[in-house]
């Protein structure tokens, strides 16, 4: 049994959704202006106050958060409420910089979990399924996250976190989850595994993967379905607006991710300026405003993630973000040319002889950016099959992307591995090289 009923916003319509938004984000924006003081000077700033905000096109007038932002308040500058009230603290890693620190009171973490098992419903979870969770757990919010969720949907939670790959493949074959929740880059880590060990994915106990936490493209879910024969569904989320479960892909459509928006306003805008785009079916970066947070009411934040909003279709209220495949901070420009990691991913997963274990290597050569792709060649491949991928390859990328690449076919299992979110990109250039990555 779970200790809620489902929540009432799946079966909100269209318009109860809308005057439901507006509420929420009127009193949102008197909280963060009366409660967090870089709100109070950003919208003094912009010349805004709560108030002027009569409609949710209004909320256009508003400034934006960034990332940079949520930095400078490092660590609590931009919470909304007394530390005594706050229960649960998650960071970023801070690999880049100062980490992002988010905080949550008792009401954020019920609604945090109340969206996660929203989210395992639409990808056809249910009541006593068991759910395997290999996201990391600590300070990255992906394993509380999925496993409070999980509870919340009335599943049994197995708490594997990453790393130990072989032991969680035992875990798989002795305890038979009906579903696992984890990065895609990781499910091909375990896929590699079970076949290591002589055990064949299709026949494993798994009828759903929920995958999160990095960009993947269809092509990735092609081949995880297919070699593990599970339907693979997307889930999205960042740590600054809640962590997993802001947005979900339905099992029955697989068509893009249905945004939560009674809990989060998106929009979409210029991913190189401020401008908002024009209506759905445009691509843009994704916006987001929380509707109901409390510890740390975020306001028009910038993600960076590339997407288009789309009409709802499994859930008709809710609008659709297009399965996000690339990162505006993700991009790298070559010679003048946008080149996204998900692009060359499309190649490599399209040539047989290849694994989908790759990366790429920026560096710099005779003051110019050079692109190496690093991909390992399957374990059946021969040395002529390895050599007419690579020549594909490489075709495929100046053909498809429009830019000129080197590309590598390693021995299998050469490339690293992931144990968790995976970076797909390496500069190697000389600090202060200059082209963004």
């Amino acid at each position: 049994m779970t200790d809620r009923l489902p929540d009432p916003g799946e079966h909100l319509t269209r318009t109860e959704l809308e005057a439901l938004q507006l509420e929420r984000l009127q009193a949102t924006l008197r909280h963060a202006y009366e409660d967090v003081e870089l709100y109070r000077k950003k919208f003094d700033a912009a010349g805004v106050r709560p108030e002027d905000c009569r409609s949710l096109a209004d909320l256009a007038q508003f400034p934006f958060t960034t990332k940079a932002d949520l930095r400078e308040s490092y660590p609590f500058g931009m919470f909304g409420v007394p530390m005594e009230d706050v229960r649960r603290l998650h960071a970023s890693s801070g690999s880049t910089g100062r980490p992002t620190v988010v905080g949550y009171t008792q009401r954020d973490l019920d609604t945090w979990a109340d969206l996660v098992a929203r989210c395992i419903r639409a990808a056809g979870g249910r009541p006593g399924d068991k759910v395997h969770v290999s996201y990391g757990y600590g300070l990255f919010t992906g394993g509380l996250g999925a496993h409070y969720g999980a509870e919340r949907a009335g599943c049994t939670v197995i708490p594997a976190s990453g790393g130990m790959t072989a032991r969680q493949v035992q875990l798989i074959q002795d305890f038979r989850p009906d579903i696992i929740m984890v990065t895609p880059t990781y499910m091909l880590t375990l896929l590699d595994e079970f076949e290591r060990q002589g055990i064949d994915p299709r026949t494993t106990s798994l009828r759903v993967g929920i995958f999160g936490a990095e960009p993947w493209t269809e092509a990735m879910r092609r081949e995880i379905e297919e070699r593990f024969a599970l339907d693979a569904v997307d889930i999205y989320g960042l740590s600054e607006v809640m962590g997993p479960g802001v947005a979900q892909e339905c099992v029955e459509t697989k068509d893009g991710l249905h945004l939560w928006e009674d809990h989060v306003y998106p929009e979409l805008v210029d991913p190189l300026g401020e401008e908002p785009c024009g209506g759905d079916g445009e691509r843009g970066e994704l916006v987001l405003t929380t509707l109901t947070k409390e510890a740390l009411p975020v306001i028009r934040y910038r993600t960076r993630d590339l997407t288009r909003l789309l009409p709802g279709t499994a859930r008709p209220a809710f609008r659709r973000m297009e399965k996000v495949t690339g990162r505006s901070d993700d991009m790298i420009i070559l010679r003048g040319v946008n080149v996204f990691p998900s692009q060359i991913e499309e190649i490599v997963l399209g040539l047989p002889a290849l694994a989908p274990h790759f990366q790429l290597l920026l560096t710099r050569q005779e003051r110019m950016d050079h692109l190496s792709v690093l991909v390992e060649a399957r374990a059946d491949a021969t040395g002529p099959e390895r050599e007419a991928a690579r020549a594909a390859l490489v075709r495929g990328v100046k053909d498809g992307v429009g830019v000129s690449v080197e590309a590598r076919v390693v021995d299998p299992e050469t490339v690293e591995r992931s144990v968790g979110k995976f970076r797909r990109v390496r500069d190697l250039r000389p600090q202060g090289a200059g082209v963004p990555v």
